[in-house]
């Protein structure tokens, strides 16, 4: 019989060469695979992080605080960018400061208002921070990175002063606001009720800065009619501003559903309008709609629905049925819905340089009423 059976040498050979094969048919794929991973791998992210966190608390001038971090991944060039929120989200430490450099072992640091949440953005040069921001900052083209955190410890709300007002409790500020382009004092004294029950507003001169009142009804009352009973208010400089608005801390997706009914110029003497209804933002057209109001007591009101708000001026202190309209105006694009707003009376300075406020000015809102 014919012995097929190969020598023992290349039997060896034939064996090994197989088991070569195998070996380069299962590493082959895998070398591949780790190389092809190696070199598609992504590049590092940038990262920040804080190492000392302000105090969660509503902002105002008055109080400031450090806050601290560390980033990773930084290229040449880029800062950091601080915002506080409260209501708006403010860049820290002022809008003319906001770039803080990183340090050469990657720390930032600066000084900040008081909010009750953080930001901290990764910027690339050439970024322009806005003053504020409804919502907070998002990544994207020049914001190659965004760090959020609260406020530590439990929530601090600035002091204010009760008062008692048409059958509603508000509360008096008494901390320095940015309305109006300026950083106004607010003082509880500014605020009061006379033996008639009705609320008198003024601005008062403190030092070398106008101090402002502002009173807000301690609770929201959602949709429903909104009415106050206003003196005459066609004896206000230029630059003195009453507002009468909606306003939520926490609605900044929704523009903090602020809508108004203001008398003013807004520090322009020969504007030929003193007064105006809108809906916010101010810039959108259509939002604001402005009028002149007469001398004498006036009645105004808003009613707020889903998707609608009318407004409506009328004279004297009595809204009834029928009365002459002296304005009045229904906006159903753009209209808040109802959240956490509650109803404000502010009487405040703008920044005017051709009417700067020459004297104390005072209003009176003989009432209030809210119909479901």
């Amino acid at each position: 019989m014919k012995d097929d059976r190969q020598p023992a040498p290349l039997r060896e050979f034939l064996t090994n060469a197989i088991g070569c094969s195998w070996a380069m048919m299962f590493f082959l794929p895998v070398a591949i695979l780790l190389g092809g991973c190696r070199s598609q791998r992504a590049p590092s992210v940038p990262t920040i992080q804080f190492t000392k966190i302000p105090p969660a608390a509503q902002g105002g001038r008055e109080r400031v605080d450090t806050i601290t971090g560390r980033v990773s991944g930084a290229h040449p060039g880029q800062q950091i960018v601080i915002y506080a929120r409260s209501g708006p989200w403010w860049v820290q430490p002022w809008p003319d400061k906001p770039f803080i450099p990183i340090q050469a072992d990657t720390t930032w640091g600066t000084s900040t208002h008081l909010g009750f949440e953080y930001a901290a953005m990764l910027v690339d040069p050439g970024y322009h921070p806005p003053p504020t921001m409804d919502v907070a900052p998002t990544q994207g083209g020049s914001v190659v990175a965004v760090s959020i955190v609260k406020g530590t410890g439990a929530t601090q709300l600035a002091p204010v002063v009760p008062l008692h007002f048409s059958g509603y409790d508000w509360e008096v500020r008494t901390i320095a606001g940015d309305r109006g382009g300026l950083n106004n004092l607010y003082g509880a004294e500014n605020a009061w009720t006379d033996a008639t029950g009705a609320l008198h507003l003024r601005i008062t001169k403190k030092g070398d800065k106008w101090s402002c009142a502002e009173v807000e009804l301690n609770r929201s009352l959602g949709y429903g009619t909104y009415i106050v009973v206003v003196r005459d208010t066609t004896h206000l400089e230029p630059s003195a501003v009453l507002s009468m608005n909606t306003f939520d801390d926490w609605g900044g997706d929704q523009h903090y559903r602020e809508m108004d009914i203001e008398f003013g110029r807004w520090g322009d003497a020969a504007s030929k309008n003193n007064a105006q209804f809108g809906i916010q933002p101010f810039y959108v057209p259509g939002n604001f709609t402005p009028f002149t109001v007469p001398k004498g007591t006036l009645t105004h009101s808003m009613r707020w629905e889903s998707g609608r708000a009318s407004f409506k001026t009328v004279r004297g202190s009595a809204n009834q049925a029928g009365a002459p309209a002296i304005s009045e105006h229904v906006f159903t694009s753009g209209v808040p819905t109802s959240g956490q707003e509650k109803i404000q009376f502010m009487f405040y300075v703008v920044a005017s340089e051709k009417s700067p406020l020459q004297n104390e000015n005072e209003v009176v809102v003989e009432k209030f009423e809210y119909l479901p």
